[in-house]
């Protein structure tokens, strides 16, 4: 389960990056990464305003799915390994 909560945030770290520095949307590799995580950003779409400075683009929507993965992520590592203790515990009380 870390293993996809990381894939997730390291996708979108890259799409942050790309955006922020402002990798041309053409090019086949930016144009995956940013059809890819397009799913990932699509509840978040329109919270925030995106500004642009100077040629930089700070994406507030794709940081704010970050820090939601990686909230969500948390409480489901949490979630798994409180159960994972319960289990553990009713089998030594057997």
């Amino acid at each position: 389960m870390s293993v996809v909560i990381g894939a997730i945030e390291f996708f979108l770290g890259i799409r942050f990056l790309f955006r922020l520095f402002g990798a041309n949307p053409q090019a086949p590799f930016v144009r995956w990464i940013y059809e890819m995580t397009t799913p990932l950003i699509a509840p978040f779409s329109n919270i925030f305003p995106t500004p642009k400075v100077e040629g930089f683009v700070f994406d507030f929507t794709t940081l704010f799915a970050l820090f939601v993965y990686v909230f969500i992520g948390y409480l489901v590592l949490q979630f798994i390994a409180y159960i994972s203790l319960s289990l553990n515990r009713r089998d030594v009380e057997r």
